[in-house]
């Protein structure tokens, strides 16, 4: 779908692109992740990821029962007071953001994290680690001291991972709510952009549930921002005034594709509140499950709403009355533009919600409960 472009914009067609913000540091050639393209900001249609289905298979990595334990999440209150100063947040915040540098599958890179409990786990971007090979993961602190990370799982659909690192007593940041920002809150994005460990930007929320797309896998339903995020910024955190993690940051548009992406003022994090759930169970079973209506879409439908193609046999879909041809013009209220903001608003939810879907059938509009299951695949 593509984007008019506003009336001061040059005759030539300018196209859009958005880049996984992971990166090779300077002087360094390395692998990169791979490409992302947005929902609706893309001026390219999105592919049919997973054939179009709603829901996406967690990627899963197997480790010993020793590694695959429950963390304490630093999920308390922040200390610091409302209205503290950007640099109060940055000492706050900066001892609990780490470095990654990552050899896997895709190569090698730089990437970024955050210390979420006080014995080593670390989340991050499926995109930054959830390829990397045994003992392919250095964690560099901010203090100087580095450790070996271990992959302990990964969800490719929420472009999430998590890192365990074989320390104890480290320093943690606390986890907020991304569901109670506004458009306009103050954010400030903390990583190693080109692999400038220490790095802090500031700006605001731009925008709220915005549909990103990682290739044929992830499906972020992001918060846009402002604030300066680049290659490297991968897996960091977005946190709000008070020093706590509002969201984990991911992608970026850029006017060009290729090695010269930057940042131009279009950042997307994923909000903490997904990132939380799916960092937890993880940790606790070393593997996410993905939500799933029971249908396949037809992702070249132009919208508005998503179009169904075929329901699952059994699935919550075929339950609830759902049948081909349905369009899903809302979830819980929600107006659905296309079958990409479908996606990214039913993983906005977990397995075992109940969701009221709105529904075109033939020109006369129904209102279908459906209960979410985790797919199978």
């Amino acid at each position: 779908m593509s984007t008019p472009l506003p009336p001061f914009a040059p005759a030539e067609p300018i196209t859009t692109s958005f880049n996984p913000v992971w990166e090779q540091p300077a002087l360094k050639k390395r692998g990169r992740g791979p490409a992302i393209v947005g929902g609706l900001l893309a001026t390219a249609l999105v592919a049919g990821a997973a054939g179009g289905a709603v829901g996406f298979v967690a990627a899963k990595q197997t480790l010993p029962t020793s590694v695959v334990a429950t963390a304490s999440f630093d999920s308390g209150s922040p200390s610091l007071p409302a209205g503290s100063s950007i640099a109060d947040v940055a000492a706050a915040v900066q001892p609990a953001v780490v470095q990654l540098n990552v050899s896997g599958t895709d190569g090698e890179g730089t990437g970024s994290g955050f210390i979420i409990s006080k014995d080593g786990y670390i989340i991050t971007n499926n995109h930054v680690a959830g390829s990397a090979k045994d003992g392919g993961i250095d964690v560099l602190f901010s203090d100087g001291s580095k450790a070996k990370g271990t992959l302990v799982g990964a969800n490719a659909g929420y472009d999430l991972a998590v890192v365990k690192v074989d320390k104890a007593g480290l320093k943690t940041v606390p986890l907020g709510k991304s569901s109670t920002l506004r458009v306009g809150d103050e954010v400030i994005a903390l990583g190693s952009p080109l692999g400038l460990q220490g790095t802090v930007t500031s700006g605001i929320v731009s925008s709220l549930n915005r549909p990103v797309t990682a290739g044929d896998e992830s499906f972020i339903n992001a918060i846009q921002t402002d604030a300066a995020i680049n290659p490297g910024n991968s897996g960091g955190p977005l946190v709000n005034g008070n020093g706590a993690v509002v969201g984990v940051n991911s992608a970026i548009a850029s006017m060009a594709s290729g090695e010269a992406a930057g940042s131009i003022g279009l950042g997307f994090s994923i909000p903490i509140d997904t990132a939380k759930r799916i960092a937890n169970e993880i940790i606790n079973t070393g593997s996410a499950k993905t939500p799933v209506i029971g249908v396949q879409l037809a992702m070249d439908f132009q919208g508005p709403g998503g179009k169904v193609s075929s329901v699952t046999s059994g699935g919550s879909a075929q339950k609830a009355g759902l049948q081909p041809g349905d369009i899903i013009t809302k979830v819980n209220g929600q107006v659905i533009a296309d079958g990409t903001q479908l996606i990214v608003t039913v993983r906005s939810f977990a397995p075992g919600d109940r969701v009221q879907l709105t529904i075109d059938r033939d020109g006369k509009t129904l209102t279908l409960p459906l209960n979410l299951t985790a797919s199978k695949a």
